[in-house]
């Protein structure tokens, strides 16, 4: 079985017995596959281990793509390896990435991952650690109550994809043939995102991106997160939060 969710941001209580009835009737051979701001690797506390840990206790598979918040430095020092058709991290022997611009193989159905997003809640910008004023503007933001962010702390800018990660995803779909069964990604492509939300989220590269896809991609269902509500557009594109959704192969 395959399931979906939205995003987690390291907060895993969703798959207690209590909260995910299908619990008990799973192995490692099913999949729940969360939509982007999984948050499970953004320290490396006892606490974030203790999280992980108990991740892989669960009786499934974790599957994810990445989000707008996540540690990508960290994220990094994981090595890369190739599992069903394509690249990914193994955070634990059944937490893993999806890396972004692969198609994926799972129940004999083919899965195209892009994770990825813009941050949209810091108006205020990004202070850099070594800016000799660092001190100064951080007291003067936090003083009133600013939303901004600090880079390599807590944000990156590989939240959105690099030129080599567009390219391996438009590779990968024309290697495809331009058809695939699902897309899971984490933000929506540019149409999609201008119907559910009307102010906070602008169109940028990868919303844009994304667009160009689904309007040549031939597929069934496109899953992602990032906007915090549950329910569908357009009768193929599923926006996931806390929600957890079988996917009916």
């Amino acid at each position: 079985m395959i399931y979906l969710t939205g995003d987690t941001h390291g907060d895993f209580k969703r798959f207690k017995a209590g909260e995910f009835p299908e619990l008990d009737k799973l192995t490692k051979a099913d999949y729940v596959i969360i939509c982007g701001d999984f948050g499970g690797v953004w320290s490396r506390s006892r606490e974030q281990a203790y999280w992980l840990d108990w991740l892989e206790e669960r009786p499934f598979t974790t599957l994810f793509v990445t989000g707008n918040h996540e540690n990508y430095d960290l994220l990094a020092t994981y090595p890369t390896e190739e599992w069903r058709g394509g690249i990914v991290q193994r955070i634990r022997p059944s937490v893993v990435h999806l890396t972004r611009g692969q198609i994926f193989e799972l129940e004999g159905k083919r899965f195209f991952t892009m994770g990825g997003a813009s941050c949209h809640d810091i108006p205020d910008g990004v202070l850099e650690p070594d800016d000799p004023q660092f001190r100064k503007k951080y007291r003067e933001l936090t003083r009133r109550d600013a939303y901004f962010r600090i880079n390599h702390v807590s944000w990156w800018k590989e939240e959105l994809p690099s030129p080599a990660e567009y390219k391996t995803a438009l590779d990968t779909l024309e290697r495809a043939g331009w058809e695939v069964d699902y897309v899971v990604t984490h933000c929506a492509p540019t149409s999609i995102q201008k119907a559910i939300v009307r102010y906070g989220y602008e169109p940028d590269e990868l919303t844009d991106f994304l667009e160009s896809v689904s309007n040549r991609l031939r597929f069934r269902l496109w899953f992602f997160g990032h906007y915090h509500s549950n329910f569908m557009v357009k009768d193929k594109y599923v926006l996931l939060y806390e929600q957890i959704a079988q996917l009916k192969l």
